[in-house]
């Protein structure tokens, strides 16, 4: 598959890169970002960390707010970052224009209704065909962790529960933790699965975890004064899921912090540690 690279900028001694490519599972065309710590060039294959952004995003959000780079350089990790849904003329969105649905906003399942099932396939991307673009073009392991953001966070969470031994390590800031009991999840998945809600329970983390057949330790930071803590986010679903399923689970309630990028960049360091005690183990 044909990579073609549109920016490149050093930073902390590696590069950060984006590309396009033509996804077969989205069937359109996609960009994402990758950073390469200095030891990329040195030979050496390195554990990957893929990260999902949340609602209206790209694949720029985090790689330029997150102050992510400084900490991947030193501790080796190469950080892989999507889009958050297809795109293009072809791609439906929201019929009224609405941002928490459609374009920006795939929620990182596999839809099965129309007009989104051609499109909207973003678990199929992110699990499968992305990183097996970024396996076959740079100097990557076969170690992986997922991790992400708001809708992101839901995806990161999803996507390790329902694919074990996929991932080494596992973690979430803010996460839609029970999208089948909030707006966005039921919008979300109403639209994308249809209305049998016996189908929304294969795309809740809270529901998953239930009957997860791999115990991946996880770190969720959640800041208290986020406004959609209570109405879309629902950590404590999660926390109650964990502990009747003993899925260890370290929720970190952090005071003062809302649901921004100021709050991710608070926390990256501990989640980048996080993942490297794993992949590097």
């Amino acid at each position: 598959m044909t990579l073609e690279n549109i920016s490149c900028q050093k930073s902390f001694g590696g590069w950060h890169k984006r590309y396009r490519h033509r996804s077969t599972s989205l069937n359109c065309d996609m960009v994402f970002a990758v950073y390469l710590p200095p030891q990329a060039e040195q030979g050496e294959k390195l554990p990957v960390l893929y990260w999902l952004s949340g609602l209206t995003c790209t694949d720029e959000n985090f790689m330029q707010k997150a102050g992510a780079h400084r900490l991947a350089a030193e501790l080796g990790l190469i950080i892989v970052a999507p889009d958050t849904s297809p795109r293009g003329p072809e791609v439906p969105g929201d019929p009224d224009g609405a941002w928490d649905f459609g374009l920006g906003a795939g929620f990182y399942l596999n839809a099965t209704q129309e007009p989104y099932a051609r499109h909207y396939r973003m678990h199929d991307y992110v699990v499968h065909e992305l990183p097996a673009l970024v396996e076959a073009n740079f100097p990557v392991s076969h170690k992986r962790g997922i991790s992400g953001h708001s809708m992101g966070g839901h995806g990161a969470l999803v996507c390790a529960l329902r694919n074990p031994g996929r991932y080494q390590s596992l973690s979430a800031f803010a996460p839609i933790s029970n999208p089948m009991a909030c707006p966005w999840g039921e919008k979300a998945l109403g639209r994308y699965l249809g209305e049998d809600r016996s189908r929304w329970r294969e795309w809740d983390a809270s529901v998953l975890m239930a009957d997860a057949s791999e115990r991946l330790p996880i770190l969720v930071d959640q800041g208290d004064r986020d406004d959609f803590l209570s109405n879309q986010l629902k950590p404590e679903a999660l926390q109650a899921a964990a502990k009747a399923a003993g899925h260890p689970l370290t929720l970190r309630l952090q005071p003062g912090y809302d649901h921004s990028y100021y709050f991710i960049a608070s926390f990256i360091d501990d989640h980048l540690r996080h993942h490297a005690e794993a992949l590097k183990a």
